[in-house]
């Protein structure tokens, strides 16, 4: 699965003006909703938030990817968030989160689901790429960084 496929550079927000949990799953759906890609922010917001409450999407090495399913997307939907200063996601390593990868998707395309956040999981376990990411101050940066590494891969 190719990251590039499911997502545009206008679903890239740096810096996120939230500092917290649910302020920034808001403006990452936000972002979904704005390209079209949500027809029912507030329905994903609600999902992707009581999924955030079941267990931490803070998978560690400064990354979280909250995620969740809900009628109104069309197909996957991944929008992507640099806080302005790394900030606690309840992550499982306890360290600060630095990237939030959102991924929605409809409730019958569980399979892209799951190859999807293994995708994100796999790219940011290769340190000089998170690193890279981490380092970028712009959406554009981060979009170019991600388009570099699909190719590579």
């Amino acid at each position: 699965m190719n990251l590039l496929d499911i997502m545009t550079p206008e679903c890239i927000k740096a810096p996120l003006e939230s500092m917290d949990k649910q302020g920034v799953i808001g403006e990452l759906v936000d972002l979904l909703g704005e390209q079209g890609l949500a027809k029912n922010p507030d329905a994903l917001k609600e999902a992707v938030w009581t999924r955030e409450q079941t267990r931490t999407t803070g998978i560690g090495h400064g990354l979280a990817i909250p995620h969740g399913k809900c009628s109104g997307l069309t197909g996957l939907a991944m929008a992507i968030g640099k806080p302005a200063e790394p900030m606690d996601f309840e992550a499982i390593d306890q360290q600060p989160v630095r990237l939030i990868v959102l991924l929605a998707s409809p409730p019958d395309r569980t399979s892209d689901h799951i190859q999807a956040l293994a995708r994100i999981s796999r790219l940011i376990s290769l340190e000089a790429f998170r690193e890279r990411v981490y380092e970028a101050e712009s959406p554009e940066e981060i979009y170019e960084l991600l388009k570099e590494q699909e190719a590579v891969a």
